[in-house]
């Protein structure tokens, strides 16, 4: 379960990174070119795609940080988790969901499929 919790890590740290150069760096290690990501707000395909929509977040919500909220669960080649999004120093996130990855051979995410569970008005 260990090395779902690191790819977890990982995953938030891609979603957290400010600069466009260094996320593109990181997301290079925990996605697979052709990742597919999908949630009720956006549909994309492509790493660089996700990249820029990672930045169009940080765009929407500037200040705010992704961290996991409760369990990690995996098996097999997938792996399910939950995150909350809001102001980096405070305790109630207005943002909250929970993502299921897929991965390819290598250990890469090869789809999300997100959910969310909160959302601002």
């Amino acid at each position: 379960m260990s090395e779902f919790r690191s790819l977890v890590d990982r995953y938030l740290l891609v979603w957290n990174e400010t600069d466009p150069q260094a996320r593109a760096a990181a997301a290079a290690d925990v996605f697979a070119d052709d990742v597919s990501y999908v949630d009720p707000l956006m549909a994309v395909a492509g790493r660089q795609a996700l990249v820029d929509a990672i930045g169009a977040v940080h765009g929407q919500f500037p200040g705010f940080a992704f961290r996991p909220a409760g369990q990690v669960d995996g098996h097999h080649e997938q792996v399910r988790f939950g995150w909350e999004l809001g102001p980096q120093d405070a305790p109630d996130a207005p943002v909250a969901g929970f993502d299921v990855a897929v991965l390819d051979p290598s250990g890469r995410i090869r789809a999300v499929h997100g959910f969310l569970d909160r959302v601002p008005a």
